[in-house]
């Protein structure tokens, strides 16, 4: 089976936007960072609900500072169409019932496709809620995360609704070095895991590995 080029999907979904009118847009943001090339892409098409919805984060002061984050973001891009963000109030209840029973299975396994899914639902809502045409996410951005099944996820959840999905791999044609260089041009404070306890101890392994390493040459 021919492998799907999701990136080149949304471009036809987007070249097929009648001229004069501008969908409504609700994109999923895991941080700023990885929104900064997203939002390069999708602000000239779209109006946008920026949903920071992330309750994989920790601790809650980390939650607060990637919001900050965004918010900083926010106050220096230029965007043709309105950009409004919704971010909840900081629980972490969803993502522990979400994960509960692979909670000790590796990164890029099972807890992160359970993560990934939960915060998708909650996508959905807020894109029906809010009454956008079509709602993404930006976690395809990273080179960590398995497109195929976030657009999976996506079009499960899709199917039957009025909101549709726009497919993406937003790490294509460069995207992931993009966001990259524009966090650096905006100068954006950049995590280095990607929110969930478990990540951040094995991203303090890797810390105190270097140190280890590095005191040793």
């Amino acid at each position: 089976m021919e492998k799907r080029q999701y990136h080149r999907e949304m471009a036809q979904i987007i070249a097929g936007i009648p001229e004069g009118t501008v969908p409504k847009l609700l994109l999923h943001s895991c941080c700023g960072p990885c929104s900064t090339a997203v939002l390069e892409q999708l602000t000239p098409y779209f109006e946008i609900v920026l949903f920071y919805y992330n309750p994989n984060i920790a601790p809650e002061s980390e939650y607060d500072r990637r919001l900050e984050t965004q918010k900083q973001l926010l106050g220096q891009l230029a965007h043709p169409y309105p950009v409004t963000l919704v971010a909840p109030p900081y629980d972490d209840a969803p993502f522990w019932e979400a994960v509960k029973g692979v909670e000790d299975t590796p990164e890029m396994g099972e807890r992160c496709e359970k993560c990934i899914a939960q915060r998708m639902r909650e996508s959905l809502s807020a894109a029906i809620k809010y009454k956008c045409d079509f709602f993404t996410t930006t976690l395809s951005v990273s080179p960590h995360k398995n497109a195929p099944y976030i657009n999976a996820c996506g079009e499960a959840l899709a199917a039957g609704q009025t909101v549709k999905y726009l497919p993406s791999d937003f790490k294509k044609r460069g995207g992931y070095a993009r966001s990259v260089a524009l966090s650096a041009e905006y100068g954006l404070y950049r995590q280095d895991y990607c929110g969930c306890p478990m990540s951040l101890r094995e991203a303090e392994e890797r810390r105190a590995a270097r140190e280890s390493q590095s005191k040793s040459t």
